[in-house]
């Protein structure tokens, strides 16, 4: 039998995440793992460099066709992104 202020595994995870200033990071992190899912599997393996910094997206691409394929899709990638992290991760996407 759960107490009222007893929290779940997740409510407390989050709770620390925030609290150690790192949730940022974390969904970050989340993200770029969750990258073959999001774009599929033929652009992850074309990615060569992908990292997030300061709401941003940077991108490194093997391919100029996928490349520009992905400029084209820019708003739902960056959509999908912040779907995933239930919140405003990224903002723009630098491709490199």
């Amino acid at each position: 039998m759960r107490k009222a202020n007893d929290k779940s595994l997740k409510e407390a995870i989050e709770q620390m995440l925030n609290v150690y200033k790192i949730k940022r990071r974390y969904d970050e992190t989340h993200v770029i793992a969750a990258w073959p899912q999001l774009v599929g599997k033929s652009v992850a393996n074309r990615t060569k460099e992908l990292f997030i910094n300061d709401k941003k997206l940077f991108l490194r691409i093997e391919s100029s066709v996928i490349k520009n394929e992905l400029v084209m899709m820019r708003n739902q990638i960056i959509q999908k992104i912040n779907d995933e992290a239930n919140s405003v991760l990224v903002e723009d996407i630098i491709f490199l």
